[in-house]
C-alpha cells in the first residue's frame, strides 16, 4: 500500500508543479502589465498550494485506513500464532504424559 501511496503522490505533485510552471511560464511571456502579471501568478499560486492540501489530505486519509487495515490483521495474525503455539503445547503435554507414567523411578 505504501508504493500506491507514494506514487499517488508523486503523481499529484509532479501534476501540480508543472500546471505552476507552465502557467508562470505562460504569464511572463505574455503582453501584460508586471502588476497584472504579479496579480495572475499570486492567484495562481494560491490555487496550486489549496490543491495540495486537498490532495495531501486525501492521500493522507488513504495511508490513515491503510495503516489501520494492516494494524488489523497484523493483530490478527498474532492472534492466530498464539492459538496454534497453545494448542502445539497442549498436544506436545499429553503425548509426554503417558511416556512419563511409563517412565517411573525404580526404587531401591
Amino acid at each position: 500500500m505504501a508504493d500506491k501511496n507514494s506514487s499517488g503522490l508523486e503523481v499529484t505533485l509532479s501534476f501540480l508543479l508543472g500546471t505552476a510552471t507552465g502557467f508562470v511560464l505562460g504569464i511572463l511571456f505574455a503582453p501584460t502589465s508586471g502588476e497584472e502579471t504579479r496579480k495572475k501568478i499570486q492567484e495562481t499560486a494560491s490555487k496550486t498550494g489549496e490543491r495540495a492540501k486537498e490532495s495531501y489530505g486525501k492521500i493522507a486519509q488513504e495511508a490513515e485506513k491503510g495503516y489501520e487495515t494492516v494494524k488489523g490483521k497484523s493483530q490478527e495474525g498474532v492472534e492466530a500464532i498464539k492459538d496454534f503455539v497453545e494448542k502445539k503445547k497442549e498436544e506436545t503435554a499429553k503425548k509426554e504424559e503417558p511416556q512419563k507414567k511409563e517412565e517411573k523411578p525404580k526404587e531401591s
